[in-house]
């Protein structure tokens, strides 16, 4: 092979890469390595969506971007198609190969996992820069078909169009780009010479599944709360487990280690000797049983880091050179305990709504000591029409056997609002404190017809906490396994008072929508109607509103409009189109 003169890429300011080109994304967790990847992708980095992945952490492909909204969030075409996530490669230096030299890019893949199967329409597509700047698509393929397997992919780098020093593959999804639909999801990404399309297998024995709760029946909960009895409320044993991706066989050991992070102490620290036998293309179950944590003050906070290190030869003879794959040989889980509970894992996989008018959802919580609620956390999953300002309310309830009882413990209605980032948090303060003592509820009420999608984290083994009511008679829901996100805030003092009545709340909302013009509302309490564009920028105000139920828009163009109505107490904000 003739030797090439390195050359700085002009358009990224760096110098191109050199073969082999690997990542399988378990050095970076959350975001893409800046050394191998471009700036700027809304792929999601993750151990929670795939299933059966070749090693631990993945790239998913959907309809959100780098920020956690969609591509496409206004509302009103929710079915477009086109494309989403794009992920890019840094520049490889080619130059000086030839097709002998059989240059092969390889992939796993896997359509859907814990998200969403893509339509047959979709599709994830792999494309290679020509020495012209052209891209070109070299490699497709379509959903609509279930797998819960990873597929690997080859795709032979022959041309000599792409055989240049400014060589660079990109892999992007094309799919709805209204939320997140039509999950893709890559991993082992691998681009060297000397291969071919029977190149299947690696020396390597990789870390996978994540790691399971350190905490038996939440995720985090109130450090007060775990204090009271940390070894009932410590899980009996955490688990993961490891994957041998050779066709032989192989021995491992495994350490595995408790930190506390606030105060840097270690917890525990053990090393498993005993070497256990692993077979070809198989995984393999790691169990061990966790320390509780005391010796914290229960008025601070603390955050548990629990690793299992798996112990292999996979730096040994590589069979990737200049690439350790030791490099994701390890796995953390992280446990949080300070002021409030938790089911879920802080990932959506899904979003889940409540498709009836004045219907509820309840999540149920154990206290070991009387405590307060003094709001509730919620990740709102950003997914078709923009629901800011859409009306919800928000209750607690004690417990009247095993269900929520017939009165709220309080009882306040909020706007939604969105968080900054994927699978973040906005919480939701109450006026007071709400004292709880042993089982209490939180309600989530859905008042208008709108739907208001939830994240809904489907690794949860704590599925059976969830109640929905969509008449007067409470059942436990069954339909997905997993919780939706939200959790209670805790802390403060109360007392064991009735601070608010449950009454219907009426909803703010016009119909019909579309309309030709005219519009109607059932809540007479509607003082203040104005119009805005989709920008926000205020149109005009309709006037002597209160006490009516009907207006007339017709004289407003065929368009999309914001109509901002207010009760003087609360303020809704809904999207109306006018058709004529």
């Amino acid at each position: 092979m003739l030797t090439a003169t390195l050359l700085v890429h002009p358009a990224l300011g760096q110098q191109p890469l050199s073969l082999p080109f690997f990542d399988d994304f378990s050095l970076s967790p959350g975001r893409l390595d800046p050394a191998r990847w471009v700036p700027g992708s809304g792929v999601y980095i993750n151990n929670s969506m795939p299933i059966n992945h070749p090693s631990v952490n993945v790239a998913t492909f959907d309809g959100l971007n780098a920020s956690g909204r969609p591509y496409n969030f206004n509302g009103v075409q929710t079915a477009i198609n086109g494309p989403t996530d794009t992920l890019t490669s840094q520049p490889i230096n080619l130059a000086g190969y030839n097709p002998a030299d059989s240059v092969y890019l390889s992939f796993y893949w896997q359509r859907k996992g814990l998200g969403e199967l893509p339509d047959v329409e979709d599709s994830l597509r792999l494309q290679f820069l020509g020495n012209d700047g052209q891209w070109r698509t070299v490699w497709k393929e379509a959903g609509g078909i279930l797998n819960n397997n990873f597929t690997q992919s080859f795709v032979a780098v022959t041309d000599p169009r792409f055989l240049h020093a400014g060589f660079q593959f990109r892999i992007q999804s094309f799919d709805r780009q209204a939320g997140a639909f039509d999950s893709w999801h890559l991993d082992y990404v691998y681009m060297n010479r000397g291969r071919s399309q029977f190149d299947r297998v690696i020396k390597d024995v990789a870390t996978r599944q994540a790691v399971s709760p350190y905490l038996k029946r939440y995720t985090a909960m109130p450090l007060r709360q775990y204090l009271a009895n940390p070894d009932a409320e410590t899980a009996d044993s955490v688990t993961t487990d490891v994957n041998n991706l050779f066709n032989n066989f192989n021995f491992t050991t495994f350490s595995f280690r408790v930190q506390e992070l606030v105060s840097g102490r270690t917890i525990q620290d053990e090393q498993q000797t005993l070497s256990v036998l692993i077979p070809s293309l198989s995984s393999q179950g790691k169990r061990i049983r966790p320390t509780p944590l005391t010796g914290v003050s229960p008025a601070g906070r603390a955050v548990l880091r629990y690793t299992f290190d798996v112990l292999t030869t996979d730096d040994q003879n590589p069979s990737i050179p200049t690439i350790n794959l030791r490099r994701n040989d390890t796995i953390s889980g992280h446990t949080v305990l300070d002021d409030y509970y938790a089911y879920d894992d802080g990932s959506a996989e899904i979003g889940i709504q409540i498709n009836q008018r004045q219907s509820r959802a309840a999540m149920r919580f154990i206290a070991n000591e009387p405590d307060a609620v003094t709001g509730v956390r919620i990740c709102f999953l950003p997914y078709q029409t923009n629901q800011t300002g859409q009306l919800f309310a928000l209750s607690v309830y004690a417990n009247e056997r095993g269900v929520p009882g017939s009165r709220a413990l309080y009882q306040k209605s909020f706007t939604v609002r969105y968080p900054s980032v994927r699978n973040g948090f906005v919480e939701f303060k109450f006026d007071n404190p709400v004292a709880v003592k042993d089982t209490f509820y939180i309600t989530f009420t859905q008042v208008n017809e709108t739907p208001i999608p939830i994240g809904f984290d489907r690794n949860s083994p704590f599925s059976n906490q969830l109640l929905v009511n969509l008449s007067n008679r409470w059942e436990a829901y069954t339909d997905i396994r997993g919780v939706p996100m939200i959790r209670p805030v805790m802390g403060g003092t109360a007392s064991l008072v009735v601070t608010g009545r449950e009454e219907p709340l009426l909803p703010m909302q016009v119909y019909p929508n579309p309309t030709a013009g005219d519009i109607r509302w059932d809540n007479e309490a509607i003082s203040r109607m104005e119009v805005l564009d989709l920008s926000g920028r205020l149109l005009y105000s309709l006037p002597g509103v209160s006490g009516r139920r009907t207006a007339d828009l017709s004289h407003l163009t065929s368009g999309f409009y914001l109509l901002r109505l207010s009760d003087g107490k609360r303020t809704v904000v809904q999207k109306l189109v006018i058709q004529k």
